[in-house]
């Protein structure tokens, strides 16, 4: 079997997360957290879309961990990240952090916002 190295460019993948806290470049981030090819992005959690909102344009898909279960977001939530042009997909945390690390090596341009577990 041959292994190729998986290359980020400039965007850094979800090292690990625990309870309240991500680890991303190796360094801890407490909280909730929007991460894109642009880097790090301040997030205040379900309620704050502008951050998500500015990305319209730049990723095709924004992947939203809503924390240790799959929360459905409001319907007036997503509609306004839907109505920026924003593919939208939701579910837990984990499976965000794991989708969006996924994507990422693949090249793909994809957001990540999470809540923490």
């Amino acid at each position: 079997m041959q292994m190729k190295e998986i290359g980020f460019g400039a965007a850094q993948p979800v090292d690990g997360y625990g309870p309240g806290f991500f680890r991303v470049g190796g360094r801890p981030v407490d909280g909730a957290l929007c991460l894109s090819i642009e880097g790090l992005v301040a997030w205040g959690g379900l309620e704050d879309l502008d951050p998500l909102l500015e990305l319209a344009g730049e990723v095709d898909v924004l992947l939203v961990g809503t924390g240790s279960q799959m929360e459905p977001l409001t319907a007036s939530t997503l509609a306004r990240l839907q109505e920026s042009g924003l593919g939208v997909e939701v579910m837990s945390t984990p499976s965000a952090c794991r989708t969006y690390n996924v994507l990422l090596g693949e090249g793909r341009r994809v957001a990540l916002a999470v809540m923490p577990v």
